[in-house]
């Protein structure tokens, strides 16, 4: 679709507001990834509250800079999957297992159930999910240092 296709804004109450080119403005918009983990900034769609798509976009940077940055603030509310940067220690290698980690948004303890909760994503990515349900992600498996893929050794 077209950037000049339609307007995006935030409404009074912080919402997103969709105006496409026939003039109806749809309250409540939220933006979908296709691929959250391995291509985040492709193809995300524009989603009325009803669930219809109202846009799809093949590439954030096609987009305003102003447009593209209501999108990624939005996004950035919605998901929550911390990157892990290094495993300091964890309690047990047999699961349970509290494991004390650093990600990109702070330290964490996360408690893996069981081995089948680390999830590889091609070569270099993990997703791990805690018992809470929370997704963490390693990014780049070969730049961990040294303790974190020991670790990680032990459990893959």
């Amino acid at each position: 679709m077209s950037t000049a296709a339609f307007t995006l804004i935030r409404d009074p109450f912080g919402r997103l507001a969709f105006t496409g080119a026939d003039g109806v403005t749809h309250e409540a918009v939220v933006p979908v990834r296709a691929f959250p983990i391995g291509a985040p900034d492709d193809g995300i769609a524009l989603v009325s509250a009803e669930g219809h798509e109202l846009a799809w976009l093949d590439r954030l940077e096609q987009l305003p800079a102003a447009t593209a940055a209501l999108i990624r603030e939005e996004l950035e509310s919605r998901e929550f999957v911390p990157e892990i940067r290094r495993i300091r220690s964890v309690t047990s290698f047999a699961c349970p297992s509290t494991w004390d980690i650093e990600t990109d948004r702070g330290d964490a303890a996360l408690v893996l159930k069981g081995e089948e909760d680390i999830r590889r994503l091609g070569r270099d990515k993990l997703l791990i999910a805690d018992m809470h349900g929370i997704q963490y992600l390693i990014r780049d498996l070969a730049a961990m240092d040294r303790v974190s893929r020991k670790i990680l050794d032990r459990f893959l």
